[in-house]
């Protein structure tokens, strides 16, 4: 009798067991959802990175995009991730300075947000001072002049709400939600954001053609002795369009921003700024890391004759001396006429990317 008893014992336990079991691997495994990486990209650099603590999946990316849509990470409901990283101007503010939720402006030009799972050295703003897109979609949110929260409130306001806990379990299984969960939710909706299909990358693949103007362009962009731009912008090898490294170009004589400075401390690395991608340049106005530029013509006449000098100025700036490169006014024309051919129409009207 006792026997029997045992084995029935033994035998309810594995039939919960094994019910639990099956209602984990149905509830808490989310769907892979590799990166579609574009055949330029496969072509010419590196695969992507994808933190191995934070991989791709249909249920983070959708969780993600809710996230940074959703004014709930402000202090006051007010702000969200999108309203200084417009789809539209291919995640960008429109504005010189963002305004944060207590009506503060910042003194950077909001970055715009596009093929950032290349960023191969992981640092993140315009002075690098984060590393890793997980750690940087942390900083808004308690951001004094941006979001103004703290993640405890964060981490209230979402267990209560009717929707994220359901979406935090399907993304992330039966875990606490915490800051780390909610900024991978942001990183992975982020890496999704991919830019290549301007006109120049069909160009390149073969699928389409340029004007003659466009091409005069190129070759100004990439002639050291006239535009010299593709040492801190790459080049057709590199479709990034930037080196992601951090160059003084010859914006102040009078270095007011340390920029990379204040990060490392170390003074010859004052006034230095990451070189933002050359990509939607139509649609990411203002430009610089100040926004002081709200044209095209007014970046290229900076290289051209506006540099200023300054004891940390980059080697790259060899004509400062003179000015700048002293582009012709065909050249200049020309350079611009490439610059945009670089600008992605159907990254900005992504419907996968759109608040819908």
């Amino acid at each position: 009798m006792i026997k029997k008893k045992v084995l029935h014992i033994v035998f309810l336990f594995l039939i919960v067991s094994c019910t639990n079991e099956t209602v984990e691997k149905f509830i808490y495994e989310p769907t892979p959802a590799p990166l579609n990486i574009p055949l330029l990209f496969e072509q010419n650099i590196l695969a992507p990175i994808i933190p191995f603590n934070n991989p791709q999946t249909v249920e983070g990316i959708a969780l993600g995009k809710k996230l940074f849509f959703d004014p709930i990470l402000s202090a006051n409901n007010t702000r969200a991730c999108a309203d200084c990283h417009t789809p539209e101007k291919a995640f960008t503010d429109a504005n010189r300075f963002s305004e944060g939720i207590d009506g503060i402006l910042g003194h950077r030009n909001s970055m715009p947000l596009f093929n950032l799972a290349w960023n191969y050295d992981e640092n993140f703003f315009w002075d690098g001072r984060v590393f890793s897109l997980e750690h940087q979609a942390f900083e808004p949110v308690t951001n004094p002049i941006e979001m103004h929260n703290t993640w405890k409130k964060v981490v209230e306001k979402l267990q209560a709400h009717q929707d994220y806990p359901k979406l935090f379990n399907e993304a992330f299984g039966p875990s606490a939600i915490d800051s780390t969960l909610v900024t991978k939710a942001i990183a992975q909706f982020e890496r999704t954001l991919i830019s290549a299909n301007s006109k120049f990358d069909k160009y390149l693949l073969e699928e389409g053609v340029l004007t003659t103007q466009e091409l005069n362009g190129f070759n100004v962009f990439m002639d050291e002795t006239k535009g010299d731009c593709f040492h801190c912008h790459g080049n057709a090898n590199n479709p990034l369009w930037t080196d992601n490294l951090f160059h003084n170009n010859g914006l102040d004589a009078v270095i007011t921003d340390l920029g990379l400075g204040k990060v490392t401390g170390d003074p010859a690395d004052n006034g230095k700024f990451r070189s933002p991608s050359l990509r939607n340049l139509a649609f990411t106005a203002p430009y610089m890391h100040d926004g002081r530029f709200t044209t095209l013509e007014e970046v290229i006449s900076h290289y051209s004759e506006g540099l200023q000098n300054s004891p940390t100025i980059d080697p790259l700036m060899k004509k400062v001396s003179q000015g700048g490169v002293n582009l012709t006014e065909e050249d200049k024309t020309d350079l611009k006429a490439f610059l945009l051919s670089l600008s992605d129409e159907t990254f900005i009207s992504n419907p996968a990317f759109l608040n819908q």
